[in-house]
């Protein structure tokens, strides 16, 4: 698997230099997980941020009776767990494979190690986060009319 490939098919990417998506997967970590193995649960401390590069993974949350209630299904090229690199809070939900999913795992240690080098880069990846939570919301806004 080419890294700066699969990078730059990531709206976590989108904007940044030829030499900082090289960085960046030379930072990254490869990982592949079978189906129905979670990737992290709800409550976990967050020390990293997943680029799914193939496959697919439900977002669950624990609701009131225990039970794990289905938010959202992510398919290539999303990203998840950037809140807790963000607010350095715990996971807010789980994350769970549907489909064999190779991962490239960004640590929290490795994005600031960038920032240090490429700081403009840097804040083009926080607008992205920035840009893709903002969609995220707007869905969920939707979603919450609909059901009202």
């Amino acid at each position: 698997m080419n890294k700066v490939t699969q990078l730059q098919k990531s709206r976590l990417f989108e904007g940044l230099l030829p030499e900082e998506i090289e960085m960046l997967a030379d930072l990254t970590q490869h990982r592949v997980v079978p189906p129905g193995e979670l990737i992290f649960e709800q409550g976990d401390i967050g020390d990293c941020l997943y680029l799914l590069v193939a496959g697919s993974v439900e977002v669950l949350q624990q609701g009131a009776d225990n039970s794990p209630h289905l938010i959202a299904r992510l398919d290539a090229p999303s990203f998840f767990g950037e809140m807790s690199l963000v607010d350095k809070e715990f996971r807010s939900a789980s994350i769970r494979t549907t489909a064999e999913a190779e991962l490239l795992c960004l640590s929290n240690e490795n994005l600031h190690s960038f920032a240090r080098i490429y700081r403009n880069g840097f804040t083009l990846v926080v607008i992205n986060i920035a840009r893709v939570l903002s969609a995220r919301l707007r869905e969920t806004n939707q979603k919450l009319i609909a059901i009202s």
